[in-house]
């Protein structure tokens, strides 16, 4: 009979049952009509990633009609304001690149539809879509008529929880079962007793102990066969195909041995590999979903809100302590960290962060304003609904959109040991089973199954995840807030390091302010205080804490320019607030270099305040570490050179120093450092350097007791610990250091384990059981070392 295979889905079917379509094979109508609206739209890319990457499609008819009740939707959707909405959905499908470009894609199958970004590992892809355009339920339609039906939980979605996936404790817990019975039925055989009533029952025991060994043999290893297979489909060597051709091997040598009672076969030591394997993935993943866990509510935004107290004044709060209820200042340019509502008469809020699109969004008094969106104007005033949104905070910063394209150092580590070990391990088996077939079939065997056994890569495929993420723990315990694993490792190739001044290398808390110029009523003062109480400059805040305390006074008209100062208008006078660019008379020179903040009333140049700034403490030695360590250091600053003397006395002779920088040019300035070849750490307020922040290798932004949120840096460092920055660099290259030595120490493992495996001195039984030891062994290695390396940044 002849038999063919889908186009689509890969399914075999017979050419009675085919059917033929644009000189294609398929299975089924189904997988026809996705490849024919994928051929309609130009999206036939998809089969180039993958052959036959496709699922056949159900019928759906009807069960999605629940998504047109508004109250249900409500619940399922992440964000939802005027036409723009956006939401999550779980799609167990999804198993390849064809799955991700296409995923991707679906703008060009569905109109209204603006970005769709998939995460991965999650399973998960996030859809922003315009409601008036399209609908949840069209949207969920056309992913099940494409063969990725979105899996809908309405219970998880409300309580907040994400769905769990429990095979892997299924499997572990199947694993155990086989193993412990294995091992107790096998026990009287590994004293060879010459019994009568076990010599009566072993071929039963052992016929029992083959059932016993089928759920372990199929369904708890059935992970490593599957990932093997597709590895060998999209023609790539990964490092669970000798892992699963160990399992089989040594499954159908057991099946061998007892049929033609040669032994009692390794049902024992298969099931206890498959046990000990499970587990370590099942430690991983627990140690990871602790991670995750932690950095939502506490590692990443440690920095304070304004928070109003019931007597009405002004107190920082930690994100994590707002309660619902509590009423909340948002100053100019600040992200709203929760959902709430608007108390102050109106507001323009900017939800590109959410949406990507940056036209701001008008608000009034008593409307719903959603944690993302960044206030635009004047301070205003808001009530919190839900304490939880800062979670969401955390799925901004680590979305795709703000991800910086690098190689993930640590999976190409794998890949490429991978590459090379598993097809050297291959050869290396198949090579000795054909020697020792000349000499003796059985110890042939024997060692073909040793070999596979002893070389079983889990502890390489266990090495970087376990390091990296004890590293990323470690450091959010001494308050560097990192976005994910992969910071660590640019971090560790870093060679200049580029400092933002003010707020940067100069605390915001601290300076020495004086005014000079024409004398100020205490009115005036007054309303100078208001407006600078709208921003987040380092320079404003510094400001509105040396002003003498005053009535607030509202602002009719409000706006802040990036690198200049502010404009505002207070009973129809107008007041500018900035650098000398900013003001009007252009006959002003200056005397001096100095930081300066200029002040114009109603266009009549009144005077300035001038800042001799407060240096970090630390300073000094910070540098002058980075400087034995040969890291170039530079200070790139938008202020002028008033400060320059000072600093190169106190600065290295070999810093070099940038000052009158707008925030495009320092983003140019990183990026002429990187067209050298220089790997650059970016390390600023979060303000004015969003642009160089996001620009650089790596970004870091050093923050005090605002929440200025910037999805463009890769970390949040606590300000009182800016001196420690060199022993958080190296304590990264250490990592890298960590996982090269695991890497030599699980290698020569093997080959210790391989010279006795292939000399045939190594059962496979023995090696079965030492295998485990070498993962436990590799996984204490890098957490005791990973440690050690920390206590460095502690002290």
């Amino acid at each position: 009979m002849d038999i063919k295979n889908c186009f689509h889905c890969g399914k075999e079917h017979t050419a009675k049952e085919e059917i033929q379509f644009d000189a294609k094979s398929f299975c089924c109508v189904g997988c026809k009509t996705v490849y024919e609206i994928f051929s309609q739209n130009d999206l036939t890319c998809y089969y180039d990633f993958q052959l036959a990457p496709g699922a056949t499609p159900l019928e759906i008819k009807g069960k999605y009609d629940f998504l047109d009740d508004e109250k249900i939707q409500s619940k399922l959707l992440e964000f939802q304001e005027n036409a723009t909405h956006i939401v999550s959905l779980y799609i167990p499908h999804i198993h390849c690149s064809s799955c991700i470009w296409i995923l991707e894609n679906l703008q060009k199958l569905q109109k209204g539809i603006s970005t769709s970004q998939v995460n991965f590992t999650q399973k998960k892809v996030r859809i922003t879509y315009n409601a008036e355009t399209t609908t949840l339920k069209e949207i969920v339609n056309l992913l099940s008529s494409i063969g990725y039906e979105p899996y809908i939980s309405l219970e998880n979605y409300e309580t907040g929880k994400k769905e769990i996936d429990r095979s892997l404790i299924y499997k572990l817990g199947i694993a155990f079962f086989c193993f412990g019975n294995i091992m107790l039925l096998s026990f009287p055989e590994y004293f060879e007793v010459d019994e009568f009533w076990i010599n009566k029952y072993r071929n039963f025991f052992r016929t029992l102990i083959f059932f016993l060994s089928l759920p372990s043999f199929l369904y708890s290893a059935s992970g490593y066969y599957i990932s093997a297979y597709k590895s060998i489909k999209s023609k790539m060597l990964n490092i669970d195909i000798p892992i699963a051709l160990g399992i089989i091997v040594m499954f159908v040598r057991s099946v061998i041995d007892i049929t033609f009672d040669y032994g009692q076969g390794f049902f024992d030591s298969l099931t206890g590999l498959v046990f000990f394997m499970l587990l370590g993935k099942l430690f991983q993943q627990k140690t990871y979903d602790f991670l995750s866990f932690e950095r939502d509510y506490k590692s990443y935004f440690p920095i304070a809100v304004s928070l109003v107290s019931p007597e009405g004044n002004e107190k920082p709060c930690q994100i994590y302590d707002i309660k619902k209820g509590d009423r909340l200042i948002i100053r100019n340019q600040e992200l709203i960290p929760v959902d709430g509502i608007l108390i102050s008469p109106k507001t323009s809020l900017d939800y590109s962060f959410v949406t990507g699109e940056a036209v701001p969004i008008e608000k009034k008094s008593g409307d719903k304003v959603f944690a993302g969106g960044k206030q635009m104007g004047g301070i205003i005033e808001m009530e919190v609904l839900f304490s939880v949104s800062q979670s969401y905070l955390t799925q901004l910063w680590s979305n795709d959109v703000f991800q910086k394209k690098i190689d993930q150092k640590h999976k190409s580590i794998t890949d490429n040991v991978s590459q090379y070990f598993t097809p050297a391990l291959l050869l290396l088996a198949f090579g000795s089973l054909i020697f020792w077939l000349f000499i003796d079939a059985y110890i042939a065997f024997n060692v073909f199954t040793a070999v596979l056994i002893v070389a079983c890569p889990c502890a390489l495929a266990l090495t970087a995840p376990f390091t990296l993420g004890n590293v990323l723990r470690i450091m959010g315990n001494n308050k560097l807030y990192l976005k994910n694993a992969q910071v660590i490792e640019q971090m560790a190739k870093v060679d200049t390091i580029v400092f933002d001044k003010t707020g940067t290398i100069t605390s915001s808390l601290k300076s020495n302010i004086e005014y000079v110029g024409e004398t100020l009523t205490q009115i005036e003062f007054s309303k100078i205080k208001s407006i600078v109480r709208n921003s987040n400059h380092p320079l404003s805040r510094k400001l509105y804490e040396f002003l003498p305390q005053s009535q607030v006074t509202e602002i009719s008209n409000y706006e802040e320019i990036v690198g200049k100062g502010m404009l505002a208008t207070i009973e129809n006078v107008t007041y500018k607030i900035g650098s000398l660019e900013l003001m009007n008379n252009s006959n002003i020179i200056e005397q001096d270099k100095n930081t300066k903040v200029h002040i114009e009333i109603n266009n009549l140049y009144k005077g300035y305040f001038v800042f001799n700034h407060q240096y970090r403490e630390g300073l000094h030695d910070l540098f002058y570490q980075l400087n034995s360590n040969k890291y170039h250091t530079i200070v790139l600053s938008g202020d002028n050179d008033g400060e320059r003397a000072f600093l190169k006395t106190i600065l290295p002779e070999t810093t070099t120093l940038v000052f009158n920088q707008k925030p495009e040019q320092k983003l140019e300035f990183i990026e002429a450092l990187q067209k050298e070849g220089k790997n650059v750490m970016m390390v600023g307020d979060g303000l004015n350097d969003a642009g160089a922040l996001a620009q650089s290798n790596v970004g870091i932004a050093l923050s005090e007791n605002v929440n200025v949120f910037s999805p463009a840096c890769d970390g949040i460092m606590d300000a009182s610990k800016f001196q420690k920055l060199f022993h958080y660099i190296q304590y990264s290259k250490n990592a890298m250091k960590t996982i090269y030595m695991s890497f030599g120490l699980s290698l020569l493992y093997n080959a210790v384990g391989l010279t006795f495996a292939l000399t045939g001195e190594l059962s496979p039984l023995f090696a079965a059981i030492i295998m485990p030891m070498s993962a436990i062994t590799i996984v204490s290695f890098v957490t005791i070392l990973s440690k050690f390396y920390g206590k460095k940044i502690k002290s």
